[in-house]
């Protein structure tokens, strides 16, 4: 029976846990907060262990007394546990992105005979592999992929989404959301590439008709130029990832940057209340009609999207912040934990679709559509927590069978994505792919 050890317990571990552990598996998780996962005590092989995340001797012992070890911790943390796993000739699963540090472990982990498999969640995850599918199928037709658009969002089920204006909830901690609209953005549309500013991310934006959902907005997601190598397109005229979400948060959020609301700098607030640090971000001492001072200032409507959702936040409120020095980003964030996580009775949901032109030798044209749509469970697991964690679940399984995949991967080759969207799909988690559409329906014709 494999040994699996799972770092982490947060909002995304129970599905990997429950169901590596009704597969069989012995698992392990360690972390320094084991509330989240007292539901262990009902399976005989599952164990918790308090892990300090600091202490190199506790994870090393860890990883040498497992077979498999997933990382759900931040980022930062990952690569401490590669450098352990090549130590000890064991695999390694995370959900994150590939960054260039655990790039660089590729030849030690090849030479140590272990796969360190990393994004394999949703986004990124799912997105690569239902991508590759059919990128490989184009290819394999002799075909060229012309255009290409990923997009993905988590977003609150619609009868969830209309009690703030923003129209969004949390099912997972809004820093990281908050702090990612201060990225840039670059893509290539019709053969020129697109660099999109910060001050921008949040005008750059086109709609998207999703089915048994709604229209959605679509803005540009970080640097698309780099999966033009990792999926192998050279040939693509446009390639562009994206993130959606309802109409209401992009608005919202152009207003926030332009009032400075998202940045991570640190600035003295003692003493202030909310109103009055709004204030100071105008350039205004008095609070007296602060929201016209406001929606002047953006030039918007009082009664507009943006200045509903500060006021939705409390930022009009004569309410003590208890700062001291703290940042804008920090601000934001606290307020929306405070106020938009979602509750256990609602649902969530995942949305993603990839759009493709495909050009083939006899000269046809044709536009490809993959979408998926999955909703959470009231008072039971999100979809983020699913489809986060079920591929994570699904390639230990795949590494667990004597697989020959050795080094520093993502799921973008046919050894790992064909197995693992075929287990997704038995588990409710599939894309619906459409062939043969007409390429004048393409989205984003602007």
């Amino acid at each position: 029976m494999k040994r699996i050890c799972i770092l982490g317990a947060g909002m995304v571990s129970r599905p990997i846990i429950v169901h590596l552990l009704e597969k069989g598996f012995e698992v392990t998780v360690a972390s320094n907060d084991l509330s989240k996962v007292d539901f262990m005590q009902q399976y005989p092989y599952g164990k918790r262990e308090l892990f300090d995340v600091h202490s190199q001797d506790q994870l090393s012992q860890l990883v040498s007394e497992h077979d498999i070890i997933v990382s759900l911790l931040p980022y930062i943390f990952h690569i401490d546990v590669a450098r352990q796993c090549i130590r000890h000739r064991k695999h390694l699963v995370t959900s994150s992105y590939v960054k260039p540090e655990m790039q660089a472990l590729d030849m030690e982990a090849r030479q140590s005979g272990i796969a360190l498999l990393n994004e394999m969640g949703l986004d990124p995850g799912i997105d690569h592999m239902s991508a590759m599918r059919i990128i490989d199928y184009i290819h394999g037709k002799e075909g060229d992929v012309e255009e290409f658009y990923s997009l993905c969002g988590a977003l609150p089920a619609p009868e969830s989404s209309h009690d703030n204006p923003f129209r969004y909830k949390f099912s997972w901690s809004p820093k990281g959301v908050v702090l990612a609209g201060n990225n840039s953005a670059i893509y290539k549309r019709k053969g020129t590439v697109v660099e999109t500013p910060t001050e921008n991310l949040f005008k750059d934006i086109f709609t998207v008709d999703f089915p048994e959902v709604e229209t959605l907005d679509v803005y540009p997601n970080r640097n698309s130029l780099d999966y033009i190598d990792i999926y192998k397109i050279p040939e693509a005229k446009t390639i562009f990832r994206g993130t959606f979400r309802y109409h209401g948060w992009c608005e919202s959020l152009d207003a926030f940057k332009r009032l400075q609301l998202t940045l991570p700098n640190q600035e003295d607030m003692t003493g202030l209340t909310y109103a009055q640090y709004l204030a100071t971000k105008i350039k205004t001492i008095s609070t007296e009609n602060l929201k016209q001072k406001v929606a002047s200032y953006l030039e918007v409507d009082i009664n507009s999207t943006p200045v509903r959702s500060l006021e939705f936040l409390g930022f009009f409120d004569e309410k003590a912040m208890n700062r001291t020095y703290d940042s804008a980003y920090e601000i934001t964030s606290d307020l929306m934990i405070n106020t938009m996580m979602m509750q256990s009775h609602e649902r969530d949901m995942s949305v993603m679709q990839h759009n493709f032109i495909a050009k083939y030798k006899d000269g046809r044209r044709e536009m490809i559509v993959s979408r998926l749509l999955d909703f959470g469970i009231p008072h039971g697991d999100t979809s983020i927590a699913r489809t986060v964690a079920l591929p994570a679940a699904l390639a230990v399984e795949l590494l667990a069978e004597d697989s020959n995949i050795i080094g520093v991967h993502r799921p973008v080759i046919p050894e790992i994505y064909n197995p693992v969207l075929n287990k997704l799909a038995d588990l409710g988690i599939s894309m619906q792919e459409t062939y043969g559409l007409d390429i004048k329906n393409m989205i984003d014709n602007r």
